[in-house]
């Protein structure tokens, strides 16, 4: 196996509930030893840590932390962010994600993946990691949300769809 991107980057967890960050932690350091991956479960501790500590990555959850409000200030320090969700599993959430300039958008379905996700959003320009994305979840998300779902986030996802290996 050759070596992660994500190796000896830093990367920022967030979400409220432990046993996420528990799944997310084995599948990071598993796959890049030399990463350093920091936890928060609340809103206020991960402004603190993006306060205090520069990052490569940030993944948040979209619930339960104030997803978005942690989004926008990632976002406003250059940071590259990954929206991992369950509940908020929508294509309202996923347009605002896009909007917002999140880097990628991740069901939480897909937590044993989140690595190549992960790597894609460092290697790839905004427009071409969310290609890749899309290449691989285009499915999933067209039978997770209502059939309307393209046309609700306005976004090229079907013209997208196996544009990534071209």
């Amino acid at each position: 196996m050759s070596e992660s991107i994500l190796n000896g980057k830093k990367i920022l967890a967030v979400d409220d509930e432990p046993d996420v960050l528990s799944v997310l932690e084995e599948e990071i350091i598993d796959a890049c030893p030399n990463c350093t991956l920091d936890k928060a479960t609340t809103y206020e501790s991960a402004v603190k840590l993006l306060e205090s500590k520069p990052y490569d990555v940030v993944i948040l959850d979209i619930m339960g932390v104030r997803g978005f409000d942690l989004l926008e200030l990632s976002v406003k320090k250059g940071l590259k962010v990954a929206m991992l969700t369950a509940h908020a599993l929508s294509p309202e959430a996923l347009k605002k994600s896009i909007e917002m300039k999140a880097r990628a958008y991740l069901p939480k379905e897909k937590l044993g993946e989140v690595v190549p996700f992960l790597e894609d959003m460092l290697k790839y320009d905004y427009e071409s990691g969310w290609q890749r994305l899309m290449d691989k979840l285009y499915g999933f998300f067209t039978d997770k949300f209502e059939s309307d779902w393209e046309k609700k986030t306005g976004g090229p996802w079907k013209e997208w769809v196996g544009t990534s290996n071209k």
